[in-house]
């Protein structure tokens, strides 16, 4: 356990980050040593305790406790680190809190590295997404030394890491540039059925063998959300649209066909650059629902084998074989698919480079034009944390060695990293990296990660993104959220809230 005492709210969220980066299997605890009234009404993403009498067993208890102490225009930081102790602080301008935090967690870094004799590859970035930082280094018209000088100056990223975000920012960037931000806008279309329920999976999913007699009524309830996004942005352009899920292919093929033509009849699809279905599982794949996908001219798809280790597949409830997944892929391109993406999953039960290895040589005499390289984010509520006693005694790495053989396969296919995101509690502190062929990458992914347009999400679990045109001063844009419920039966029900919802987010000009 993790104790950390600070003498005044101000930076936990940041410091608990960093915190969980170098040591994600430790918990984390927060104290105050002020004043509650200094404390409350603070809404924190964090654990926090007011430090009282009973902390004193925390302490007692901990292997590390770290001080942080506000004074003035200083912070100092004590670091009890199993009996040894380490200390260092930072002068500050009050004024300047954005310098004030990088500063702080540049130091805090910096000690516990020198305490425990490693770093981390992407430096203090705790963030999802670090190319946007790269991606603001170009706009601002740096060169790639001045882009490499910046990120490691001000984040300690490695040398890997920053060459890899400096890359990707320039293929974003040269898609990017064919997107209208301010005209434009992209849609996703969320179908929260599957198969069966993976055990690291946390997305909004239900198993099809439950809900199959009211899928029905579930297209009934998002074709009235289509409706009304149709209806309001009418004048705008849509550049993208993606139907994800949950598994999109687990409707039949009437089903998938009428959510198809429903989208084509209700949209302008002349700015189209890209529509993609997710199709995920195998097991959900026949000849007749990819028939459905090519007759509406649908030309990208991904097929996801997560691994092509039946092992593996087994432990973590993925219902379909690796034949499947061959015959499956085989299939979309017998029946004219151009444009295939296939993920991956590094990280998981049990699985070795030598597995990663087969992996990728499968995956290789397959050729898809896209591959998308994730590491293991173990969520709160998938069954991973959920039954972790079950899973404990199994092994699950991923280091940069995994990454850079899956790099090296990539290359191998003509493939080159495109876009890059980061969640939390990831296996090695990695990654997950999108690869494509010229002229194959998704324009999706890009955007969504890059936060610089609109994305109106329907379906249940949905959560849509106004993203505001203009930019603030410093280059971010405003962004603000709305969601839908999660559970299919309570979308169906309030479906007209839902729409109301969007209302809202919306009518503010």
């Amino acid at each position: 356990m993790i104790v950390v005492v600070f003498n005044k709210p101000d930076f936990e969220y940041d410091v608990h980050s960093l915190l969980k980066e170098f040591f994600p299997q430790e918990d984390v605890q927060m104290y105050y040593s002020c004043s509650p009234d200094e404390v409350s009404g603070r809404n924190l993403a964090c654990t926090h305790h007011e430090m009282t009498g009973d902390g004193a067993k925390e302490f007692a208890d901990a292997d590390q406790v770290f001080r942080i102490d506000y004074v003035d225009d200083q912070i100092t930081i004590k670091w009890k680190y199993h009996g040894v102790f380490h200390e260092t602080w930072i002068n500050v301008d009050p004024a300047d809190r954005k310098e004030t935090k990088n500063q702080l967690k540049i130091v805090l870094y910096k000690m516990i590295e020198k305490g425990i004799g490693r770093g981390l590859p992407w430096g203090t970035l705790s963030g999802i997404r670090p190319t946007k930082i790269a991606m603001k280094c170009l706009e601002d018209g740096m060169d790639d030394k001045q882009s490499y000088d910046y990120l490691k100056e001000n984040y300690l990223a490695s040398d890997e890491k920053i060459k890899l975000s400096i890359g990707i920012a320039k293929r974003e960037k040269a898609l990017l540039d064919k997107v209208d931000y301010e005209n434009g806008y992209s849609l996703y279309i969320g179908i929260p059925f599957c198969p069966s329920t993976c055990a690291y999976c946390s997305f909004t999913s239900y198993p099809l063998g439950v809900w199959k007699n009211r899928v029905d009524d579930y297209l009934d309830a998002l074709e009235k959300e289509i409706d009304y996004t149709a209806q309001k942005f009418y004048h705008k352009k849509l550049n993208s649209i993606y139907i994800g899920g949950g598994t999109p292919t687990t409707l039949n093929p009437m089903q998938l066909d009428r959510l198809i033509r429903k989208i084509k009849c209700s949209f302008d699809l002349k700015d189209c650059l890209e529509f993609t279905v997710e199709a995920g599982r195998p097991d959900s794949i026949t000849r007749e629902k990819l028939e459905v996908i090519k007759k509406n001219g649908i030309q990208r798809i991904s097929v996801n084998p997560q691994t092509m280790k039946q092992q593996t597949l087994d432990i973590i409830g993925r219902h379909h074989t690796v034949d499947q997944t061959i015959e499956s892929f085989k299939l979309a391109r017998e029946v004219g698919i151009e444009n295939i993406n296939m993920d991956l999953i590094m990280g998981l039960p049990e699985e070795s480079l030598e597995d990663v290895r087969n992996t990728m040589e499968i995956v290789k005499e397959l050729a898809p034009d896209n591959v998308t390289v994730h590491s293991l984010a173990v969520k709160r509520a998938a069954r991973l944390t959920i039954f972790k006693d079950r899973y404990q005694d199994m092994q699950m790495i991923n280091t940069q060695e995994h990454m850079d053989l899956c790099a090296k396969y990539c290359a191998e296919m003509g493939l080159e990293p495109y876009y890059l995101y980061r969640q939390k509690g990831m296996a090695g502190n990695m990654e997950n990296v999108g690869y494509a062929a010229p002229g194959k990458a998704g324009v999706y992914n890009i955007l969504i990660m890059e936060e610089k347009q609109t994305i109106v999400a329907c379906g249940a679990g949905a959560s849509t993104k106004r993203v505001w045109p203009v930019p603030n001063p410093d280059g971010t844009h405003r962004i603000d959220r709305c969601e839908n419920v999660k559970d299919v039966a309570q979308y169906i029900a309030r479906i007209d809230e839902m729409i109301l919802r969007k209302q809202k987010l919306f009518s503010e000009q």
